[in-house]
């Protein structure tokens, strides 16, 4: 039976099953021991003074924009190349989204456009609140420049972590925390590791992680210190409208398993990157990512770009032809403000940002995950070689 590639896919061990039956066989399912076990070794892994794990990303998303108070006079700006729940979240509170091109060379928000988009809108007396810095493909953007902004103009950042488990800034893997108010992170099975579906919000703002602990029970809380009055030891009361977005007990004890291993599986990425780097670098028909040695890449993704104009194939046959190989490629990501929703509600147009435009012609996330050896990634790029003609 031939193999089958996809640009993601879990890796799951024994001691991952294990971990996960021992909860199936306990007393706990739901909201038990392994959720703080887990949101305790977040903090620890990542230098977050508070941690919340959630139900997945875009819920994590969606309790930050509440617990900072987004709401409908309020422009949020975020990157056209990233998922939509990046922008979304500013949807679901009534504020505004708007969206900063991206850099040519690192993918991520371009902070001199940034800074142009803050002028242009106070020259028009309105305020940018908040920026939500998406760490695309695994990639830190660019914080420190990032914080000034955020100091010169009394900006709100959030970090969209997504992709960058295992990132680092200047050797720190705890950067994320240590230049944003909130840091969302997600464990889908294609990430660096999975609780099957699920998320963690990371800050080091006491008020934010407590608006978001009561935000993701429904707007519930027993603690005594935030009841209005208190009848008995059963008595709860819902202040605020939430939601349920918590996570189980068995995910956590997964999460917590593969958090274990979330620096070797970070090392694999970037051997397997190192690979394609070597592989593609010198043909000119590729262009491979360019970062500094100031980060350690994550690699969440493997973004190839490759010109399809100067090719004689094109993007979609190129597509059909490597997935009759079992070579299932993808791309990240469709420019947000591109999607119809975006164009009829909020008038965006093409070329509105034309360095995420023409990066999302060109890209092509390869197959990088853990499980794979050195005869596979030999037959991938083999093959894309030879179907980009």
């Amino acid at each position: 039976m031939n193999k089958s590639y996809s640009y993601g896919k879990q890796t799951i061990g024994q001691d991952d099953i294990d971990a996960v039956v021992e909860v199936l066989k306990g007393d706990w399912l739901t909201q038990g021991p392994y959720v703080k076990r887990f949101e305790n070794e977040l903090a620890s892994k990542f230098g977050a003074g508070y941690v919340s794990a959630v139900a997945n990303g875009t819920a994590g998303l969606h309790l930050i924009a509440l617990a900072l108070g987004w709401g409908k006079e309020d422009i949020i700006i975020t990157s056209p190349i990233t998922f939509l729940a990046s922008a979304n979240c500013i949807l679901y509170v009534g504020a505004t989204p708007d969206f900063v091109d991206i850099d040519p060379q690192t993918y991520t928000i371009d902070v001199n456009k940034l800074e142009d988009k803050i002028k242009e809108y106070r020259n028009k007396n309105k305020r940018i609140k908040a920026v939500i810095g998406v760490d695309y493909a695994g990639l830190p953007c660019d914080w420190e420049s990032l914080r000034e902004l955020s100091k010169k103009y009394d900006l709100q950042l959030v970090n969209d972590n997504c992709h960058a488990l295992g990132a680092e800034m200047d050797g720190d893997i705890g950067y994320a925390c240590k230049y944003a108010d909130a840091v969302n992170m997600s464990f889908h099975p294609v990430k660096h590791i999975t609780t099957g579906e699920g998320g963690a919000v990371l800050t080091n703002n006491q008020e934010i992680d407590e608006n978001i602990k009561i935000l993701r029970t429904h707007g519930m809380t027993k603690e005594k210190k935030h009841l209005i009055k208190n009848d008995g030891p059963w008595y709860y009361e819902m202040q605020h409208l939430g939601f349920n977005y918590r996570i189980t007990d068995f995910q956590c004890a997964l999460g917590t398993s593969q958090l274990k291993k979330l620096d070797e599986f970070v090392k694999k990425r970037n051997e397997i990157a190192e690979f394609y780097d070597l592989s593609f670098a010198n043909d000119e028909r590729f262009i491979v990512p360019k970062y500094s040695k100031k980060y350690k890449h994550a690699f969440h993704l493997y973004p190839l770009l490759i010109d399809f104009n100067k090719l004689e194939v094109k993007k979609h046959i190129f597509f059909d032809e490597l997935a009759k190989s079992g070579i299932n490629l993808q791309v990240h990501y469709i420019p947000v403000h591109l999607q119809p929703y975006y164009k009829n509600n909020f008038s965006y147009a093409e070329n509105d940002y034309p360095v995420a435009e023409s990066f999302y012609l060109k890209e092509v996330s390869l197959p990088i995950y853990p499980n794979l050896n050195r005869s596979d990634l030999e037959f991938i790029v083999d093959k894309i070689k030879a179907k980009a003609r």
